[in-house]
């Protein structure tokens, strides 16, 4: 069954982060069922470039410095929700009142400009109650962009006339266009919609998963924070630019924050972020560059779902590549109850949610194209330190639900006073993984173990079917000599394992395992040849749904 999916101009990742923070406050005692209001100070008590038409002069231009030291300044006040400025005809819109309210492209920012780069609005209302301020900016000297009722177009069931009047003191978000596709045509290439959510498409993809800008308490048993983008600070794109820069303010109950983005399309657009963090306290988990994104059913989790398609998911799989260069990969599952997954690591080079499965056939779906659901990955810049990166998995029952979350928590704490910073860039596109000797996975199979109709009355034993392909071992022959290094924990048994050759020149790993109780299996894999690692590191955790 076709889950009900909100159309491309409305943002369904910000919506499903309402229903991410009902996951966690149904899993986590204390934790609220709906998110509360949480964000920006009201724009009248922050003591923001918001607050002000303009910000900047020529004598003292603005700079991302000089909103750092803002933001560092207003971490020391006290937090103070904020306060609607939305009329309550526009506060109340319904779901289906808001998707009526279109922008209209003629009034898109730098239209009639000779430029890479144009900018519209989404309306407020229906769930994105709180807004954002826009200024555009030249040389330092920013001015606030306010939208008119005009810039809108209001369609049945609405009266456009009752929209006419109303003074829009600031907008849900904005998307930026670009002609990422072909020349003449200027295509979606970010939204940045909802608290701190925001997504990107690289060249022949189509929305999936989103980025924050951070996550606060995440899969703790503390109340979920959704920090916001109060203000953005937006550079005037000239005729030769090929990025566009873009500055946010950020305020939420437990920290202030100030972020850069850079932003350039292409087969893959690359965002590069700096975040400065002021926490105002205490934060029990800090998720930094974090991921969200949605896994229901795949070739290693069976669908209990009578769906006629293989497979449902806007990424596949957790890539990390360490310090040292190993490259891990986790496939992704849909549990029976929340699972948490940690990756201790030191300064590793990066990690994302990649989509690596682009075979139309495994999907079946003409209208989502999950094979064209882009790939996120993180590169890590500068020193990181030592931390972990989490990955939570959330059950659900529909691929309306974003139940895949991944950031890093870095092992300094985030207190209460302390400046931090990290700069990372953001990769999104059909393939963002840098060529490699090492074989990667391909394709992860899970199913009864032995005897099929043994099998069905033992079900504590499985077996899996691991494929590698590429890499160094694509032109080995069929008798080539593959050491599989196979780590299995003390809470299960090896039974019997396999190598042999795939049609296509890859190779499959068989496993057949025994657990031995009812807690998850963590499962490692790689293989090697004269004493050589050959592919990428196989991860696995196996609950008692697979």
């Amino acid at each position: 069954m076709f889950a009900v999916k909100i159309p491309r101009n409305e943002s369904r990742r910000t919506t499903l982060k309402l229903g991410l923070a009902a996951a966690f406050g149904a899993v986590f005692p204390g934790s609220l069922v709906a998110p509360r209001k949480a964000g920006a100070q009201d724009q009248t008590q922050q003591p923001s470039g918001a607050s002000k038409a303009v910000v900047g002069s020529q004598e003292k231009p603005f700079s991302f410095d000089a909103l750092s030291a803002q933001m560092q300044e207003a971490a020391k006040q006290d937090y103070a929700a904020p306060e609607s400025d939305l009329p309550d005809s526009v506060a109340n819109l319904s779901y289906d009142q808001h998707r009526a309210i279109r922008f209209r492209p003629e009034q898109a920012l730098w239209r009639a400009e000779a430029g890479e780069f144009h900018l519209q609005a989404f309306y407020p209302g229906w769930v994105f109650k709180d807004t954002t301020k826009i200024f555009i900016g030249t040389g330092g000297v920013y001015e606030q962009h306010v939208f008119d009722a005009s810039d809108f177009e209001y369609r049945p069931p609405l009266d456009p006339s009752q929209f006419q009047s109303l003074n829009l003191g600031g907008v849900a978000g904005f998307r930026i266009h670009a002609p990422l596709q072909r020349p003449d045509y200027f295509d979606e290439l970010v939204t940045f919609l909802g608290a701190s959510y925001f997504r990107a498409l690289g060249t022949g993809t189509r929305y999936g998963l989103s980025a924050r800008g951070l996550a606060i308490n995440t899969a703790t048993s503390e109340t979920e924070e959704f920090p916001r983008f109060t203000a953005f600070y937006i550079d005037q794109p000239q005729p030769a630019d090929s990025s566009i820069r873009i500055m946010a303010e950020m305020h939420s109950q437990s920290l202030t924050g100030a972020f850069l983005f850079v932003i350039a399309p292409g087969d893959t657009t690359t965002i590069e972020t700096t975040c400065r963090l002021y926490p105002r306290t205490d934060i029990t988990r800090l998720g930094i560059a974090p991921l969200t994104s949605m896994y229901t059913f795949g070739e290693n989790d069976h669908s209990d779902h009578e769906d006629f398609r293989p497979e449902v998911h806007d990424s596949d799989g957790l890539f990390i590549v360490r310090a040292t260069g190993e490259q891990l990969w986790r496939p992704l599952n849909n549990p029976e109850t929340l699972a948490l997954s940690y990756f201790q690591e030191s300064n590793p080079r990066g990690f994302g949610l990649l989509q690596r499965d682009r075979d139309f056939s495994h999907y079946q779906d003409t209208e989502a194209r999950y094979d064209l659901r882009p790939s996120l990955m993180i590169e890590t810049m500068g020193d990181w330190g030592n931390g972990t990166i989490e990955l939570v998995e959330i059950p659900t029952d529909s691929e309306a639900n974003d139940n895949i979350v991944a950031f890093w928590v870095p092992e300094e704490k985030a207190t209460a006073g302390k400046a931090m910073e990290f700069r990372y860039r953001m990769l999104w596109g059909l393939s963002t993984e840098d060529p490699t000797l090492m074989a990667r996975v391909s394709g992860t199979y899970v199913g009864i173990g032995g005897n099929a109709a043994e099998a069905k009355d033992n079900p504590t034993s499985r077996r899996f079917a691991i494929n590698f392909q590429g890499g160094s071992i694509h032109n080995l022959p069929p008798d080539a000599k593959l050491e599989p290094q196979v780590d299995i924990p003390s809470n299960a048994r090896l039974l019997d394992s396999s190598l042999s050759r795939l049609p296509d020149g890859g190779w499959r790993l068989s496993l057949e395992i025994e657990r031995e109780d009812s807690q998850p299996v963590e499962l490692r894999v790689k293989l090697s040849m004269l004493q050589r690692i050959v592919s990428e590191t196989w991860l696995y955790q196996w609950t008692s749904k697979t």
